[in-house]
């Protein structure tokens, strides 16, 4: 499938928010607001929660079948299709239950960064501002 910048940078952005908040405890229990610690995270701190997740979901993206999303709409996949991509991907020597973790964990890490993509836009409404 072919992703722009933007709709993979949204969808790698809003995974890594997610998996942060599922990891702390106190966004878990809504005491502090997942933007809050996102914003309070260095850079470097940003990159390698990124660079991790990076690894594991844009291969899986960027491998999904090229299916037809309208304007306004966001490319969905079901959770068979991304399933056969994830497993296209691995490597034939992981040991079987290892295997079944992965594909299980990556599954559902790009299902959760296909819920992020943006809407896709319709290219021919785009309009460039006079300043340009």
């Amino acid at each position: 499938m072919r992703f722009t910048e933007h709709e993979l940078t949204a969808a790698l952005t809003g995974t890594a928010k997610g998996v942060l908040g599922r990891q702390r405890k106190d966004v878990r229990r809504g005491r502090v607001d997942i933007d809050t610690v996102w914003d309070g995270l260095d850079r470097y701190q940003r990159f390698q929660l990124l660079d991790r997740l990076g690894s594991e979901i844009l291969p899986v993206l960027v491998a999904l079948p090229d299916v037809e999303v309208r304007p306004g709409d966001r490319a969905t996949y079901t959770d068979s299709e991304v399933r056969e991509t994830v497993e296209s991907l691995l490597d034939e020597s992981t040991g079987r239950l290892r295997r079944a973790v992965i594909v299980t964990s990556r599954v559902a890490l790009v299902q959760e960064a296909l819920g992020h993509l943006p809407p896709r836009s319709d290219p021919d409404t785009l309009t460039v501002p006079d300043h340009l």
